[in-house]
Protein backbone atom coordinates (compact mmCIF):
# COMPACT_ATOMS: atom_id res chain seq x y z
CA UNK A 1 0.00 0.00 0.00
CA UNK A 2 1.45 3.67 -0.91
CA UNK A 3 1.22 6.22 1.68
CA UNK A 4 2.81 9.62 2.00
CA UNK A 5 6.61 9.48 3.23
CA UNK A 6 6.92 9.39 6.76
CA UNK A 7 4.35 7.00 7.60
CA UNK A 8 4.15 3.08 7.42
CA UNK A 9 3.61 1.32 4.12
CA UNK A 10 5.51 1.87 0.98
CA UNK A 11 6.57 5.67 -0.19
CA UNK A 12 5.28 6.74 -3.62
CA UNK A 13 9.41 6.25 -5.19
CA UNK A 14 9.32 2.51 -3.98
CA UNK A 15 7.38 2.12 -7.22
CA UNK A 16 10.59 2.90 -9.21
CA UNK A 17 12.99 1.47 -6.77
CA UNK A 18 10.78 -1.86 -7.58
CA UNK A 19 11.10 -1.60 -11.50
CA UNK A 20 14.70 -0.59 -11.14
CA UNK A 21 15.12 -4.21 -9.15
CA UNK A 22 13.12 -5.75 -11.83
CA UNK A 23 15.57 -4.79 -14.21
CA UNK A 24 18.22 -6.05 -12.99
CA UNK A 25 19.76 -2.63 -11.27
CA UNK A 26 20.23 -1.48 -15.23
CA UNK A 27 19.33 2.04 -15.34
CA UNK A 28 18.75 2.62 -19.17
CA UNK A 29 16.41 -0.35 -19.27
CA UNK A 30 14.69 1.11 -16.02
CA UNK A 31 14.13 4.06 -17.84
CA UNK A 32 12.06 2.40 -20.59
CA UNK A 33 9.90 0.47 -18.35
CA UNK A 34 6.44 -0.13 -17.48
CA UNK A 35 4.92 0.67 -14.40
CA UNK A 36 1.44 -0.81 -13.65
CA UNK A 37 -0.15 0.78 -10.60
CA UNK A 38 -2.89 -1.29 -9.18
CA UNK A 39 -6.09 -0.05 -7.76
CA UNK A 40 -5.26 3.70 -8.30
CA UNK A 41 -9.67 3.80 -7.20
CA UNK A 42 -8.21 3.67 -3.73
CA UNK A 43 -6.10 6.55 -3.35
CA UNK A 44 -8.84 8.46 -4.55
CA UNK A 45 -9.87 11.48 -1.72
CA UNK A 46 -12.69 10.95 0.81
CA UNK A 47 -14.48 14.54 0.15
CA UNK A 48 -14.77 17.43 -2.54
CA UNK A 49 -12.59 20.03 -0.29
CA UNK A 50 -9.40 19.90 -0.81
CA UNK A 51 -7.48 18.37 2.44
CA UNK A 52 -5.50 21.13 4.45
CA UNK A 53 -4.07 17.92 6.77
CA UNK A 54 -2.82 15.05 5.64
CA UNK A 55 -4.68 11.94 3.92
CA UNK A 56 -1.75 8.88 4.29
CA UNK A 57 -3.51 6.71 1.47
CA UNK A 58 -5.44 9.27 -0.26
CA UNK A 59 -5.23 12.78 -1.87
CA UNK A 60 -1.17 12.85 -0.20
CA UNK A 61 -0.29 9.95 -2.20
CA UNK A 62 -2.02 10.94 -5.56
CA UNK A 63 0.05 14.37 -4.82
CA UNK A 64 3.18 12.51 -4.57
CA UNK A 65 2.93 10.81 -8.05
CA UNK A 66 2.18 13.68 -9.78
CA UNK A 67 5.72 14.65 -10.42
CA UNK A 68 6.78 10.86 -11.14
CA UNK A 69 3.95 10.54 -13.92
CA UNK A 70 4.64 13.58 -15.63
CA UNK A 71 8.82 12.91 -15.87
CA UNK A 72 11.38 13.89 -13.49
CA UNK A 73 14.52 12.52 -12.39
CA UNK A 74 14.03 10.31 -9.02
CA UNK A 75 16.18 9.97 -6.07
CA UNK A 76 15.82 5.50 -5.83
CA UNK A 77 17.37 3.73 -3.12
CA UNK A 78 18.00 0.38 -4.82
CA UNK A 79 17.25 -1.76 -1.43
CA UNK A 80 14.52 0.60 -0.41
CA UNK A 81 14.80 3.68 1.39
CA UNK A 82 13.77 2.79 5.02
CA UNK A 83 15.52 -0.75 5.65
CA UNK A 84 18.93 0.63 4.20
CA UNK A 85 19.23 4.51 5.23
CA UNK A 86 23.13 4.49 4.46
CA UNK A 87 23.10 3.76 1.23
CA UNK A 88 23.82 5.38 -2.20
CA UNK A 89 21.04 6.67 -4.19
CA UNK A 90 20.47 6.19 -8.13
CA UNK A 91 18.74 8.86 -10.53
CA UNK A 92 16.10 7.97 -12.57
CA UNK A 93 14.49 9.49 -15.46
CA UNK A 94 10.88 8.35 -15.36
CA UNK A 95 9.68 10.51 -19.00
CA UNK A 96 9.70 7.45 -20.70
CA UNK A 97 8.20 5.44 -18.39
CA UNK A 98 4.98 3.87 -19.32
CA UNK A 99 2.20 4.26 -16.69
CA UNK A 100 -0.88 2.28 -16.75
CA UNK A 101 -2.95 3.09 -13.73
CA UNK A 102 -6.16 0.86 -13.08
CA UNK A 103 -8.85 0.28 -10.66
CA UNK A 104 -12.22 -1.46 -9.70
CA UNK A 105 -13.51 2.39 -9.63
CA UNK A 106 -17.20 0.91 -7.53
CA UNK A 107 -19.64 3.21 -7.69
CA UNK A 108 -18.59 5.66 -10.49
CA UNK A 109 -21.42 4.36 -12.63
CA UNK A 110 -23.73 6.02 -10.23
CA UNK A 111 -21.72 9.19 -10.91
CA UNK A 112 -21.95 8.39 -14.91
CA UNK A 113 -25.59 7.44 -15.13
CA UNK A 114 -26.43 10.98 -13.39
CA UNK A 115 -25.03 13.23 -15.57
CA UNK A 116 -26.02 11.36 -18.40
CA UNK A 117 -29.61 11.83 -17.00
CA UNK A 118 -28.94 15.12 -16.52
CA UNK A 119 -27.94 15.52 -20.09
CA UNK A 120 -31.00 14.34 -21.52
CA UNK A 121 -33.43 16.61 -20.29
CA UNK A 122 -35.02 19.24 -22.38
CA UNK A 123 -34.44 19.85 -26.05
CA UNK A 124 -31.55 17.66 -25.39
CA UNK A 125 -33.55 14.25 -25.05
CA UNK A 126 -33.01 11.58 -27.26
CA UNK A 127 -35.20 8.98 -27.80
CA UNK A 128 -33.90 5.52 -27.60
CA UNK A 129 -35.02 1.88 -26.78
CA UNK A 130 -31.46 0.71 -25.27
CA UNK A 131 -31.60 -0.30 -21.62
CA UNK A 132 -28.66 0.55 -20.07
CA UNK A 133 -26.74 -1.52 -17.65
CA UNK A 134 -23.92 -0.62 -14.82
CA UNK A 135 -21.30 -2.45 -17.22
CA UNK A 136 -22.24 0.06 -20.50
CA UNK A 137 -22.10 3.12 -18.16
CA UNK A 138 -18.29 2.78 -18.09
CA UNK A 139 -17.99 3.30 -21.94
CA UNK A 140 -19.36 7.07 -21.30
CA UNK A 141 -16.74 7.77 -18.62
CA UNK A 142 -15.29 10.86 -19.31
CA UNK A 143 -12.24 12.92 -16.90
CA UNK A 144 -15.04 14.84 -14.82
CA UNK A 145 -16.54 11.90 -13.82
CA UNK A 146 -13.08 10.39 -12.43
CA UNK A 147 -12.86 13.84 -10.81
CA UNK A 148 -15.70 13.53 -8.93
CA UNK A 149 -14.86 10.13 -7.95
CA UNK A 150 -12.16 11.46 -6.21
CA UNK A 151 -8.86 11.87 -8.19
CA UNK A 152 -7.52 15.17 -8.33
CA UNK A 153 -7.32 17.17 -11.97
CA UNK A 154 -3.42 17.11 -11.73
CA UNK A 155 -3.53 13.54 -11.96
CA UNK A 156 -6.00 12.87 -14.34
CA UNK A 157 -4.45 15.57 -16.65
CA UNK A 158 -1.21 13.10 -16.66
CA UNK A 159 -3.10 10.16 -17.35
CA UNK A 160 -4.64 11.22 -20.66
CA UNK A 161 -5.79 8.16 -22.07
CA UNK A 162 -8.97 6.89 -20.29
CA UNK A 163 -10.21 3.83 -21.20
CA UNK A 164 -13.02 1.08 -19.66
CA UNK A 165 -12.63 -2.78 -19.68
CA UNK A 166 -15.71 -5.23 -20.50
CA UNK A 167 -15.89 -7.83 -17.99
CA UNK A 168 -14.34 -11.06 -18.33
CA UNK A 169 -17.01 -13.46 -20.57
CA UNK A 170 -17.53 -17.34 -20.05
CA UNK A 171 -15.05 -18.85 -22.82
CA UNK A 172 -12.30 -16.15 -21.31
CA UNK A 173 -12.83 -17.40 -17.77
CA UNK A 174 -12.67 -21.24 -19.04
CA UNK A 175 -9.38 -20.33 -21.00
CA UNK A 176 -8.01 -18.57 -18.06
CA UNK A 177 -9.34 -22.06 -16.01
CA UNK A 178 -7.45 -24.55 -18.50
CA UNK A 179 -5.42 -22.84 -21.14
CA UNK A 180 -1.76 -21.36 -18.72
CA UNK A 181 0.90 -23.16 -17.85
CA UNK A 182 -0.13 -22.92 -14.16
CA UNK A 183 -4.08 -22.85 -15.02
CA UNK A 184 -6.10 -23.62 -11.92
CA UNK A 185 -7.07 -27.14 -12.71
CA UNK A 186 -3.95 -27.78 -13.72
CA UNK A 187 -3.01 -26.82 -10.34
CA UNK A 188 -5.56 -29.53 -8.44
CA UNK A 189 -4.83 -31.57 -10.67
CA UNK A 190 -0.64 -31.63 -9.41
CA UNK A 191 -1.96 -31.41 -5.61
CA UNK A 192 -4.03 -34.15 -6.05
CA UNK A 193 -1.01 -36.48 -7.92
CA UNK A 194 1.40 -35.69 -5.00
CA UNK A 195 -0.98 -37.92 -2.86
CA UNK A 196 -1.08 -40.79 -5.62
CA UNK A 197 -4.52 -39.78 -6.69
CA UNK A 198 -5.78 -38.97 -9.99
CA UNK A 199 -8.50 -36.34 -10.08
CA UNK A 200 -11.05 -35.98 -13.49
CA UNK A 201 -12.62 -33.26 -13.43
CA UNK A 202 -15.50 -33.17 -16.22
CA UNK A 203 -16.26 -30.35 -18.55
CA UNK A 204 -19.47 -30.12 -17.26
CA UNK A 205 -18.02 -28.92 -13.95
CA UNK A 206 -15.71 -26.38 -15.74
CA UNK A 207 -18.85 -24.57 -17.71
CA UNK A 208 -20.31 -25.08 -13.75
CA UNK A 209 -17.63 -23.09 -12.17
CA UNK A 210 -17.55 -20.79 -14.74
CA UNK A 211 -21.35 -20.17 -14.92
CA UNK A 212 -21.21 -19.42 -11.10
CA UNK A 213 -17.90 -16.94 -10.89
CA UNK A 214 -19.90 -15.19 -13.55
CA UNK A 215 -23.07 -15.01 -11.07
CA UNK A 216 -21.21 -14.10 -8.18
CA UNK A 217 -19.75 -11.41 -9.96
CA UNK A 218 -16.53 -12.76 -8.38
CA UNK A 219 -14.65 -12.72 -11.94
CA UNK A 220 -10.78 -14.35 -12.72
CA UNK A 221 -10.25 -14.38 -8.75
CA UNK A 222 -13.60 -16.24 -8.47
CA UNK A 223 -12.52 -19.05 -9.84
CA UNK A 224 -10.14 -20.31 -6.97
CA UNK A 225 -13.16 -19.33 -4.48
CA UNK A 226 -15.79 -22.24 -6.56
CA UNK A 227 -13.00 -24.50 -6.95
CA UNK A 228 -12.03 -24.56 -3.20
CA UNK A 229 -15.49 -25.07 -2.14
CA UNK A 230 -15.86 -27.73 -4.97
CA UNK A 231 -13.26 -29.50 -3.96
CA UNK A 232 -12.00 -28.84 -0.34
CA UNK A 233 -13.54 -31.43 1.26
CA UNK A 234 -12.31 -34.04 -1.38
CA UNK A 235 -8.85 -32.71 -1.08
CA UNK A 236 -8.59 -33.27 3.22
CA UNK A 237 -10.23 -36.73 3.19
CA UNK A 238 -9.87 -38.36 0.18
CA UNK A 239 -5.17 -37.95 1.22
CA UNK A 240 -6.18 -39.95 4.87
CA UNK A 241 -7.83 -42.72 2.26
CA UNK A 242 -5.38 -45.72 0.53
CA UNK A 243 -7.78 -47.35 -1.26
CA UNK A 244 -9.03 -43.95 -3.04
CA UNK A 245 -6.45 -43.92 -6.63
CA UNK A 246 -9.13 -41.62 -8.63
CA UNK A 247 -11.35 -39.34 -8.13
CA UNK A 248 -14.42 -38.11 -10.80
CA UNK A 249 -15.61 -35.02 -10.16
CA UNK A 250 -19.66 -34.76 -11.48
CA UNK A 251 -21.82 -31.91 -12.47
CA UNK A 252 -24.43 -33.55 -9.61
CA UNK A 253 -21.83 -33.48 -7.05
CA UNK A 254 -20.31 -29.60 -7.80
CA UNK A 255 -24.27 -28.78 -7.69
CA UNK A 256 -24.54 -30.16 -4.30
CA UNK A 257 -21.86 -28.66 -3.08
CA UNK A 258 -22.66 -25.10 -4.10
CA UNK A 259 -25.63 -25.08 -2.92
CA UNK A 260 -25.35 -26.53 0.65
CA UNK A 261 -23.07 -23.22 0.77
CA UNK A 262 -25.85 -21.34 -0.23
CA UNK A 263 -27.93 -22.42 2.96
CA UNK A 264 -25.15 -21.75 4.95
CA UNK A 265 -25.02 -18.51 3.75
CA UNK A 266 -28.91 -17.79 4.22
Amino acid sequence: MLTEAGYVGEDVESIISRLYQAADYNVEATERGIIYIDEIDKIARKSDNPSITRDVSGEGVQQGLLKILEGTVANVAPQGGRKHPDQKMVQIDTKNILFICGGAFDGIEKIISRRMQANSLGFKALSSDVEFTEDMYLQYAIPSDVKQFGLIPEIIGRIPILTALQPLDAVTLKAILLKPKNALIRQYVALFELEGIELIISDEVIDYIVEKAIEFKLGARGLRSVCEAILSDYMFEAPSDKAIKEIKIGLQEAKKVIERLRLKAA
